[in-house]
């Protein structure tokens, strides 16, 4: 069965992040950095800050919509939390 992410990405250089949803975020992420996304293209390096996993497709779907509301300061509440897989594993 396919999982379904929401993910965050930060570029350093421009200091923005980049919300999106995915089966594999990690493969995506090297989409970003090979400037095969309209949005992200020739504005990284990017780096994968923030992982959740959601329930299905739809609700992944309504996360990411949420997540593109969210100002830096917010952001960087929920790169902390333990929602990002990214702090959950070892």
């Amino acid at each position: 069965m396919e999982k379904h992410f929401v993910y965050i990405i930060h570029s350093s250089e421009y200091n923005i992040y980049y919300k999106g949803y995915s089966t594999k975020p990690l493969e995506r992420l090297i989409e970003h950095n090979n400037n095969k996304s309209r949005y992200t293209k020739s504005k990284g390096p990017w780096e994968v800050v923030y992982i959740e996993l959601c329930e299905n497709k739809n609700k992944a779907l309504i996360r990411e919509k949420q997540l593109k509301k969210y100002n830096h300061a917010y952001i960087q509440v929920l790169i902390k939390s333990p929602n990002n897989l990214l702090n959950n594993q070892g």
